[in-house]
């Protein structure tokens, strides 16, 4: 397999206007090489006028008055985002996060016309399993660094070798150091047949797929999909809600009659999330180069959309430094917009819509793990309604939305024992 050295020059990687992005992270003979299937290796070395930009716009920004509640129902509250922002312009440091990502092996290979940035890490153990990973928004990368070791040297993390994977994390097209597309047609499937394809030119004739978020339905995409190799899929956030549900979560009206108590929580918990906690994914499903304008040129915009989703999940569950090395991430790669049009190419589709996701036809094994943090916990019942081949079902006790981030630990255990029973199919 051939490879082209593409390591990031700090003239090759931005504009000092921080406004090129993705686009320009390849000097021009970089990006001539690019047009075959190569698979080049990928370095981060972003350019100090490009941080220093950034520090100066964060310091200089125009702040709204107070919010006029006493809680965080009106958005993320003033004195705790100029707090994390008084951070950001001051003490946070970029390359503590830019060494983690090049800690790791990273590349980049074009499919279907588009770049693609993804680490590929393999395990010292033999017979390891290859599993590719997907984030969503507002995730990247960052999301599955802390599983890499867990999942490829198990034995160091209360494991055992034969349960060892060898892991693949693709930045989603438009995020992160990934292209943008500049045309319509990136959503979930044309995605799931470009990981396909990552897998293929990656040698791997058998592997699994997991995904949460928007990997969820990537992930999903493929099961129905059933690419040669591919034995099936974990996900985090399951496309289990039903018909009937979905119904009337779609219109507002009162739960269905005839809920189990998990049910009717679940319920609860999604008509909470649809009335009050998702202005975001409609703001994007509808117009995302409306709302890409403001988080592009405002890095405390893109902030404070990010840090405000699923209630302030990132505020709850993340350190401060994790979650400013993300917004940092999608401000550096000026990515916010081309990350936004993904809600629009799902044409407002459900992800959390059995029907809408499709799950009946889905025949590869699938197994879930419920994370009591996230939008809502799917109850088993409606996951065995969705999917006929659910081969594995937990519901943990810790962990939210971003679980691979929160919990690494009982995320790579929970991996290790959803695919156990597949690694006899290899």
């Amino acid at each position: 397999m051939s490879a082209i050295s593409s390591s990031l020059s700090r003239r090759g990687f931005l504009a000092s206007s921080a406004a090129v992005g993705a686009a320009g992270l390849f000097p021009a003979a970089a990006r001539a090489a690019s047009q075959d299937g190569a698979i080049r290796p990928f370095r981060i070395d972003v350019p100090e006028e490009v941080l220093v930009d950034l520090r100066r716009r964060v310091l200089a920004t125009r702040w709204p008055d107070r919010e006029t509640v006493g809680d965080r129902s009106q958005g993320v509250r003033l004195a705790k985002l100029q707090e994390l922002v008084r951070y950001w312009g001051t003490d946070y440091d970029w390359r503590k996060a830019e060494a983690k990502l090049n800690a790791y092996p990273q590349f980049m290979t074009k499919i279907d016309g588009l770049d693609i940035h993804f680490i590929h890490v393999r395990s010292r153990h033999s017979n390891a399993l290859p599993v590719i990973i997907t984030h969503g928004w507002p995730g990247s990368v960052l999301e599955q660094l802390k599983v890499i070791e867990p999942l490829t040297d198990p034995t160091a993390h209360g494991g055992r070798a034969e349960d060892a994977f060898e892991v693949v994390i693709p930045s989603m097209p438009g995020y992160g150091f990934s292209a943008r597309p500049t045309e319509r047609g990136w959503g979930p499937d044309r995605i799931a047949r470009a990981w396909a394809e990552l897998m293929k030119r990656l040698g791997y004739a058998r592997y699994v797929a997991q995904g949460g978020d928007w990997g969820a339905p990537v992930s999903s995409a493929m099961a129905r999909q059933a690419p040669a190799g591919l034995l099936g899929i974990h996900i985090n956030l399951p496309a289990a809600v039903p018909p009937d549900v979905a119904a009337v979560l779609a219109g507002g009206g009162p739960a269905p009659a005839g809920l189990s108590e998990k049910e009717r929580a679940a319920f609860d918990a999604l008509d909470t999330f649809y009335k009050k906690n998702r202005a975001y994914g409609v703001m994007m499903n509808t117009r995302p180069q409306m709302i890409g304008y403001a988080l592009t040129d405002s890095p405390v915009g893109l902030a404070a959309f990010m840090y405000d989703y699923n209630n302030g999940e990132p505020e709850r569950l993340l350190t401060r430094d994790e979650f400013l090395d993300d917004v940092t991430l999608y401000w550096l790669t000026n990515s916010a917009t081309s990350s936004a049009r993904l809600y629009w190419e799902n044409n407002n589709t459900s992800i959390l819509s059995a029907v809408a996701q499709k799950t009946d036809e889905i025949s590869l094994p699938v197994a879930i793990t419920v994370f009591p943090g996230d939008i809502y916990r799917a109850p088993e019942t409606w996951a065995r309604r969705a999917y006929r081949n659910l081969i594995y079902f937990h519901e943990v006790d810790k962990g939210g939305h971003f679980a691979a981030w929160e919990q690494p630990e009982l995320f790579s255990a929970e991996l290790r024992a959803a695919f156990r029973s597949l690694r006899e199919a290899r």
